[in-house]
């Protein structure tokens, strides 16, 4: 099969796999610490895919059209030798992308064996330059310095263009986004302004918090003039500019001021092996079960395609109506359980 659209035409072309729902930072907007703290239930290792079934999984989506992966938690390389499920996945011939996201602590010791296990590009999740912004935005201890070797590690290895993503909170660190801005100037990362977004149910998020990517966009461009780019393919979230001046570029994600529902390609699997197909949806379908108990590929594909087919979601595009339901807001599944 070489491909399967959804009820809004829509193709599916990627596959984010949450590796684990782990994480070493309790950013407050993803996994807040007075909910996953000392005491919260992580999944125990035997719900989690082994990287032989999460192969397995990738060579039945690549059968129903996906081209691009990226591996995500959690924090993803909190899961022991992960190159070795990179490898796995590098091997499948239908796979053109192969991509990382992790918020950079452990990368420095890991990006040379990604690269030469086949890993092509990483995203580093970074909110801030000030050391102590950045330590209230993750709530670890963990040293802004560590997540600055781990960018300069991925670029030196090859994995490249290096993503750096920001999430941009009202009150919190908006005035971040010029240093952020030009630390990166002149050099091959591509840094990405984020609106922060209402996902999952912990992270009390609120209209008013959101700085809408045209706000950034303009105060960027009262400093440095800039202009637009066309997508690098379809189904791209980010809008992309570029430095008039050459120093590089820049791009901004806009889920709340300017969903992108309609484009949409993206099906998100959990570590323990539940595939949803919507960043914010509700539940996922059972993936696991049906692997485990000798379900064959043809199966498996069946399964992935009728789900793919039966796809509606919209919720960034409809995010108020939802919202003001008089049922209150839909529950939400948590950003640390199926990545970002």
């Amino acid at each position: 099969m070489t491909g399967v659209i959804d009820r809004f035409a829509r193709p599916l072309r990627d596959l984010r796999i949450s590796v684990t729902d782990r994480c070493n930072l309790r950013c407050p907007y993803c996994m807040p610490r007075e909910v996953f703290g000392r005491g919260y239930a992580f999944m125990p290792r035997h719900e989690l895919l082994s990287f032989e079934e999460l192969a397995r999984i990738c060579r039945v989506f690549a059968r129903v059209g996906v081209r691009k992966v990226r591996l995500t938690g959690g924090e993803p390389l909190l899961r022991n030798q992960l190159e070795l499920l990179v490898a796995q996945i590098a091997a499948i011939p239908e796979i053109e992308d192969l991509a990382l996201t992790t918020n950079g602590t452990l990368l420095a010791r890991n990006a040379r064996a990604l690269r030469d296990a086949g890993l092509r590009r990483v995203t580093v999740s970074l909110d801030a330059l000030d050391p102590a912004v950045f330590t209230a935005m993750s709530d670890a201890r963990a040293p802004l310095a560590a997540v600055l070797a781990g960018i300069d590690a991925a670029r030196a290895a090859g994995l490249t263009p290096v993503k750096i993503n920001m999430v941009v909170r009202r009150g919190v660190n908006e005035h971040c986004v010029i240093p952020m801005a030009e630390r990166f100037r002149g050099r091959d990362e591509i840094v990405r302004f984020i609106e922060y977004m209402d996902v999952g149910m912990t992270n009390g998020w609120r209209a008013a918090e959101v700085v809408p990517a045209a706000e950034l966009r303009d105060a960027i461009a009262a400093r440095w003039p800039i202009e637009p780019l066309a997508p690098c393919h379809s189904g791209e979230v980010a809008t992309r500019y570029r430095y008039r001046d050459g120093a590089g570029e820049i791009g901004f994600i806009h889920s709340v001021s300017g969903p992108f529902c309609s484009s949409c390609m993206r099906a998100r699997l959990s570590a323990d092996g539940r595939l949803y197909t919507c960043l914010f949806a509700s539940a996922g379908r059972d993936l696991r079960a049906p692997l485990r108990s000798g379900a064959s590929d043809a199966e498996l594909e069946a399964l992935v395609s009728a789900i793919w087919r039966s796809r509606v979601d919209r919720y960034s595009a409809e995010r108020a109506q939802l919202r003001a339901s008089v049922d209150g807001p839909r529950s939400r599944v948590e950003m640390s359980y199926i990545g970002g």
